[in-house]
């Protein structure tokens, strides 16, 4: 029994150190990568370009790939829908896409399936438990990336939500320093590198590429899905289509969000103690009645011990 846990203790690690090495690679600039592919003279065929690219751009990505046609066959237009949604709301992390979300989910239920099948096979020693709990594991597998997925979410929108109030600041700025609406957005995006910026980055282009300032700030709500964002969002268009001045509103916007700002502040301070109590008389409360009570606890077991005897 303990040689097989051991066994099955060193496969799952040995998966997960391989599933890691693949995975936490440093990200690659695609733009030097390419640069570095036309500047090197020793590739001369597309045999050797393949291999100049990184293990897990040769191995997973395939495998992803074949994964996510057959996931492809398995989902619906409204699922499709929602995945996308939620995809473009984390910022589509590593490029992911639709299919290759589907090809990830299932490459972790295989993963997951199998290692939860050969732990309990070897640890039971029974097959049918094992493919029981491989098939849970399956499950598992299949729902984790939605949990990473929601908490890529959750982070991405609360950075987005700390960083409105200073780039509405700078916004008003520059607007009021005499740039324009579009030349102040570059500027935010110039000084203050983070989601929000990448999605005003990703409104400027749009409307390089001929979309209209409307639209493509109307765009920016479903991807971030940040009320104070769409709240601002709201202003301006209604602020462009009714001809009020652009700086007056960024004013009452951007004192609005500090007041918002300061009430988050105060609403989080107020909760501090509640969430302390847990951890209180969770933890600390017992030490500190052993401390305080167990030599008093010793001393009364031993007076009734002593007393009991000289009977």
């Amino acid at each position: 029994m303990v040689p097989a846990l051991v066994l099955g203790a060193f496969v799952g690690l040995g998966i997960l150190l391989l599933v890691v090495g693949l995975t936490s690679g440093a990200p690659v600039d695609p733009v030097q990568a390419r640069l570095t592919q036309l500047g090197n003279v020793q590739a001369r065929n597309l045999e050797e370009l393949e291999l100049q690219l990184p293990f897990a751009e040769r191995t997973l990505r395939p495998l992803v790939g074949r994964l996510s046609r057959m996931g492809g066959r398995l989902g619906n237009a409204s699922s499709a829908e929602t995945i996308e949604k939620r995809l473009a709301m984390a910022g589509n992390p590593g490029d992911l896409r639709l299919t290759d979300w589907m090809g990830v989910k299932l490459l972790a239920a295989i993963a997951i399936g199998v290692i939860a099948f050969l732990l309990m096979t070897l640890i039971s020693g029974g097959l049918t438990n094992g493919i029981i709990f491989g098939l849970v594991g399956g499950a598992i597998g299949y729902l984790v990336p939605e949990f990473w997925l929601g908490n890529k979410i959750k982070a991405r929108q609360k950075v987005i939500l700390k960083a409105i109030p200073d780039a509405l600041d700078l916004l008003t700025i520059s607007v009021r320093a005499g740039l324009g609406f579009d030349a102040a957005l570059a500027k935010v995006v110039e000084k203050l590198p983070g989601p929000l910026s990448d999605e005003f980055r990703r409104a400027l282009a749009e409307v390089r590429v001929g979309k209209t300032r409307r639209d493509a700030l109307r765009d920016m709500v479903p991807r971030t899905n940040v009320a104070p964002l769409s709240n601002f969002i709201g202003a301006i268009i209604q602020a462009e289509q009714l001809g009020v001045s652009i700086s007056k509103v960024l004013q009452v916007q951007s004192e609005q969000l500090r007041i918002e700002r300061r009430q988050r502040a105060e609403e989080m301070a107020a909760k501090a103690p509640i969430k302390m109590l847990f951890p209180l008389v969770g933890c600390i409360f017992p030490a500190l009645f052993i401390v305080i009570l167990g030599p008093a606890a010793i001393r009364i077991m031993s007076t009734l011990g002593s007393g009991s005897i000289s009977k």
